[in-house]
């Protein structure tokens, strides 16, 4: 057989360990693999590299992609799709792994619905993808977020400040609460629960009137107070999958920062952890995982199965149906939210 390979949208530590896994089981079986570059838009050009055993050897311990990457819409281009078809058609490919989140793997999805035989492999450091427990890039970056907030409790102890740390995640919480809570925040803010402000505020100072005078506020980028909203202004420029470009702007770090100094009157920074928290060598646990589901991906496509999905449901990886993973965003649950909200203050 012979196996396509591609990875889409933003960087996450753990792609190359994937990128390995599928080059070495695939020689293994006696199959060989060929990159496309820089996500969807080689898929388009027909650029492309093979692979073989030495030119992944130890890449696992590396961050970013050694495929390149790219936010290319096919479906925003003219005849997108078709000409991938035609791609894969003129490098006789059996079977393209597609490594992405919810934008990459819906285009994977498509191409699946048009014939084209194709198996999702689940990365986002925001974990928000369904059908899968974890997605590889997550605990590397929970643990970056972790780490930064170690080095600014420092500070804030120093100075007697408030932080306010700016963590990624548009729509799901997942990064701000598990950095958060490992961190030792003192107050997380996700995007499933508006916050009110004066609360914060109020608990801000009870914590500094308890001779407690420093504190860690951890709030996603995506996190909502109606009565903030519209001091929170983002840059009016989407992408190609059509988000909003967060980070650019006013963003809500930014804007809490200052309404908790106003209020309290007590010294506040902010910081925007921005591409910090995708950065660096993968975890051990995404070195591991992204291994697993890269020999996953290469055992569904000789399975025959179409449309599936390598995913790590409690301790194992097993195949799923790929439009299970693109449906329905994968959010953190009220309780999650409840027993981080029991170490506040």
């Amino acid at each position: 057989m012979h196996f396509g390979i591609l990875t889409g949208g933003g960087d996450a530590p753990g792609l190359n360990a994937v990128i390995r896994g599928v080059v070495v089981r695939a020689e293994a079986g006696g199959h060989r693999v060929t990159g496309f570059l820089r996500g969807w838009k080689g898929a388009i050009e027909n650029t492309t590299v093979p692979l073989n055993r030495e030119a992944v050897r130890d890449i696992h311990t590396l961050g970013g992609t050694i495929l390149f990457s790219s936010r290319t819409n096919p479906r925003k281009i003219e005849n997108g799709l078709e000409r991938i078809k035609q791609t894969l058609k003129e490098n006789e490919i059996d079977v393209l792994i597609a490594l992405g989140g919810e934008d990459t793997l819906g285009v994977a999805n498509a191409l699946g619905e048009m014939g084209v035989f194709v198996v999702g492999v689940p990365k986002t450091i925001d974990n928000d993808l369904s059908a899968t427990d974890y997605t590889f890039g997550f605990d590397s970056a929970i643990n970056n977020v972790m780490d930064a907030i170690d080095k600014l409790k420092t500070t804030a102890k120093s100075h007697e400040r408030v932080m306010v740390v700016e963590i990624m995640g548009r729509h799901a919480g997942w990064m701000a609460l598990y950095g958060g809570m490992a961190g030792g925040a003192h107050v997380i803010l996700t995007p499933e629960k508006e916050f009110d402000t004066d609360q914060v505020c109020d608990l801000l100072k009870k914590r500094y009137e308890q001779g407690r005078r420093y504190a860690l506020v951890a709030v996603a980028e995506g996190a909502i107070d109606p009565g903030l909203a519209r001091h929170v202004y983002h840059s009016a420029e989407t992408d190609s999958f059509g988000h909003v470009q967060l980070g650019t702007g006013i963003g809500i770090g930014e804007v809490l920062k200052n309404e908790i100094e106003d209020r309290t009157g007590l010294e506040t920074r902010h910081v925007v952890l921005g591409h910090v928290q995708r950065g660096g060598s993968p975890s051990a646990f995404d070195r591991v995982l992204g291994t697993r589901l890269g020999v996953k991906a290469v055992e569904i496509g000789e399975s025959g199965e179409n449309r599936r999905m390598a995913a790590l449901r409690g301790t194992e990886v097993v195949a799923v149906d790929l439009a299970e993973a693109v449906g329905t965003l994968k959010t953190v649950p009220e309780d999650y939210i409840k027993t981080a909200e029991l170490f506040f203050g």
